[in-house]
């Protein structure tokens, strides 16, 4: 599987997450905790893509690349191609008055599991950093 997949804004995508990860994991021999940790933040990175940024639109899509660094760290970006959102307002779901709400986890999963998370073209973009060993 190459770098970088370009797919459409289809949830049946969704696997395409697990795929990139088993490749991911063959190449650098994850561990068992950082391979959920991967997987699960770039399944809400796909899926916060898919719904949130493309509106499931089938004629846009979701771009996923990865890049191992140097410093055994691991960097995968996903992209959509909606209007961008500002991370900054989205409400911590963990506040009493969004415990029922029903979206708001993933980003939130995200940024617990990833050891950076930053945002590129007006938040169309999140990139994941992750350490490997």
């Amino acid at each position: 599987m190459p770098n970088n997949i370009t797919f459409t804004s289809d949830i049946n995508n969704l696997n395409i997450a697990e795929a990139i990860v088993d490749t991911i994991s063959r190449i650098s021999r994850l561990d068992e905790l950082i391979y959920g940790n991967i997987l699960l933040s770039l399944s809400e990175a796909i899926n916060n893509a898919i719904v949130h940024g493309n509106k499931f639109d089938k004629t846009k899509k979701v771009s996923v690349s990865y890049e191992f660094l140097i410093d055994k760290n691991l960097i995968v970006s996903v992209e959509d191609e909606g209007n961008g959102f500002d991370p900054k307002i989205v409400p911590d779901p963990t506040d009493p008055n969004n415990l029922e709400n029903l979206h708001g986890r993933g980003i939130f999963l995200i940024h617990n599991l990833a050891d950076e998370v930053t945002y590129e073209s007006n938040g169309r973009k999140v990139l994941m950093k992750f350490q490997l060993n």
